[in-house]
């Protein structure tokens, strides 16, 4: 059986970061760029910088503040955006991405990319991709003040962007994201098993799920 009926959508939600983009940006900032800047600042060991950063990561996973720009820049006294700009040149597109976004407008689906990105951090990563021209709305979770790993997140969504989850796809690299959707009810769940195209694939099983969205051309 194919993986999707694309008769039964009509919505297609698309997360940005390890969905769309490769996560080895993000990956290679938060453990390896922002520690090191970290540790300069500090005049500490990279090591030490990691010690220090990490658990503080760690602690606010899965949250608003974990995805704000603007709290890391005020706790670490760094601007967080503008080392993002030092490694823009990681930023890319996942193979088949592009084809995938034309055929699934082709097919006549309401395509909305739904990020719990910065703003800021969205705004770079769509400067250096030119996603955004394939899209027919972006989503920030900013905006809400809920991160998608929140179920009422998916209610302030639907106030805004009005679907009907049982005709509604989600994909997502997020399996607390993906769950978060279940809860709240929508039908159409797909998990990315390899956002990070530098980390071997992972095995998913909770969600039907791709490797490539060449899997899933509508």
């Amino acid at each position: 059986m194919p993986m999707i009926d694309w008769a039964d959508i009509d919505t297609v939600l698309l997360d940005m970061d390890g969905t769309l983009l490769d996560l080895h940006f993000d990956s290679h900032f938060w453990r390896e760029h922002l520690p090191a800047r970290y540790a300069s600042k500090l005049g500490v060991s990279v090591e030490q910088g990691k010690a220090a950063l990490y658990p503080m990561l760690e602690a606010l996973e899965g949250t608003m503040q974990w995805y704000c720009l603007d709290h890391w820049s005020e706790r670490l006294d760094l601007d967080v955006a503008v080392l993002k700009q030092e490694i823009r040149h990681l930023i890319a597109v996942h193979p088949h991405v592009v084809p995938f976004l034309e055929g699934v407008r082709a097919a006549g689906k309401h395509l909305v990319l739904v990020t719990n990105a910065h703003r800021r951090s969205l705004e770079l990563k769509l400067q250096c991709t030119g996603i955004d021209m394939h899209l027919d709305a972006i989503v920030c979770s900013h905006d809400f003040a809920l991160p998608k790993e929140q179920p009422p997140f998916w209610a302030a969504l639907r106030t805004h962007l009005p679907f009907d989850p049982a005709r509604t796809l989600l994909v997502d690299d997020s399996l607390p994201v993906l769950r978060s959707a279940a809860r709240y009810g929508l039908a159409h769940l797909i998990a990315v098993t390899r956002p990070d195209s530098r980390q071997p694939a992972r095995v998913v099983t909770e969600f039907p799920a791709i490797r490539s969205f060449a899997e899933i051309m509508p």
